[in-house]
């Protein structure tokens, strides 16, 4: 069982800068495949970003590709997603998935956990 506890969401300007944490419970956080998801309000949760348990292999939606980064740091049970140059777009509620497999990151019905969401609200 991992538990998931997203962090750092709020409400930032247009051009602005939010740096997400996701701190997962369980000892076995290093083994899981990790995902960052959204979900605008009236659309579809999406894909936004994942990291492999090694950080071997990071992969990005492309309308986020060199704006975000997605990181992690196995020791503190922790994945991170950086997020910058941010647009209206970007709005939404993001949240962080473990995924016992990591072979294919894009799919949500891969992620076993999920944590509650954290609001990201970019104004113009």
């Amino acid at each position: 069982q991992v538990q998931l506890v997203e962090s750092g969401g709020g409400l930032v300007q247009a051009g602005g800068s939010l740096r997400l944490s996701c701190t997962a419970s369980g000892r076995t956080f290093s083994r899981y495949a990790m995902g960052w998801f959204r979900q605008a309000p009236g659309k579809e949760r999406e894909f936004v970003a994942a990291i492999s348990w090694s950080a071997g292999v990071i992969t990005y939606a492309d309308s986020v590709k060199g704006r975000f980064t997605i990181s992690r740091d196995n020791a503190k049970n922790t994945v991170f997603l950086q997020m910058n140059s941010l647009n209206p777009e970007d709005t939404g509620v993001y949240y962080c998935a473990a995924d016992p497999f990591g072979l294919e990151y894009q799919v949500s019905s891969e992620y076993d956990y999920w944590g509650q969401g954290t609001q990201v609200t970019v104004s113009s």
